[in-house]
């Protein structure tokens, strides 16, 4: 694929730690600073992932752990192809919520699928796209995930399932702290926001205006994320 002219910051973590929360922060970062730049995530953020998400978070869905990550992979490959390479590729800043690092950390960490297989299928699904910037937000899932009421399939996995997901994200930050911002999930939204907003900022070579933002208390932490569950 011709080399992306923008730039590609993508937001990880656990279930209810904020990424929807800081995703927004960030738009509002950026669209006040004149930046132009487009928000998506994953996955369901296309017609045919959609219909993937459906089946992956369905609770009813009785998924073999390999098809799970093929199907994260398929949404993966449409998403590139139809939303962030075009971005991309129009000079533009792209802020993602989830990407590769998910499947690996939910799929590979959480399932136990092995990581040089899964590395693998998701380089060729999304032709070797990389993130300039990953923002991972860590929390304990015993302060995030255990909050949910109404848990879907990835979500209700149970505790040691989201604790081998924490420990996969925070193996990946470890492994390439150049590319990762690692950030204490669920403390400051507006601090949080605003480390971020100068990390791109660097990137960009420029200062990113501070939008106006709400400071919720920590019942409210999580509850934006309606797109989470796992990759």
């Amino acid at each position: 694929m011709p080399e992306p002219r923008g730039l590609f910051v993508v937001f990880e973590g656990g279930d209810r730690v904020g990424k929807s929360t800081q995703v927004a922060a960030l738009a509002a970062a950026l669209a006040v600073s004149g930046v132009d730049h487009v928000v998506t995530h994953e996955p369901g953020d296309t017609e045919v992932g959609r219909r993937i998400r459906a089946m992956l978070l369905d609770p009813a869905s009785r998924l073999d752990d390999r098809c799970e990550a093929l199907l994260y992979a398929a949404d993966k490959a449409q998403h590139i192809h139809e939303v962030v390479a075009p971005a991309l590729a129009a000079g533009g800043v792209v802020v993602c919520d989830r990407y590769i690092d998910s499947m690996l950390a939910y799929q590979g960490a959480g399932r136990d699928l092995a990581a040089d297989d899964l590395e693998a299928i998701a380089a060729w699904a999304t032709r070797g796209l990389r993130p300039d910037l990953t923002v991972l937000l860590d929390a304990d899932p015993s302060k995030a995930v255990a909050r949910i009421v109404d848990k879907d399939r990835l979500e209700g996995a149970g505790d040691e399932f989201h604790a081998r997901v924490r420990e996969g994200f925070l193996r990946l930050a470890a492994a390439h702290p150049e590319r990762y911002l690692v950030c204490e999930a669920l403390t400051s939204l507006n601090g949080i926001a605003a480390t971020v907003r100068g990390a791109v900022g660097h990137l960009l070579g420029r200062e990113l205006a501070v939008p106006e933002l709400p400071e919720p208390d920590g019942a409210d932490w999580g509850d934006q994320d309606d797109r989470e569950g796992g990759a």
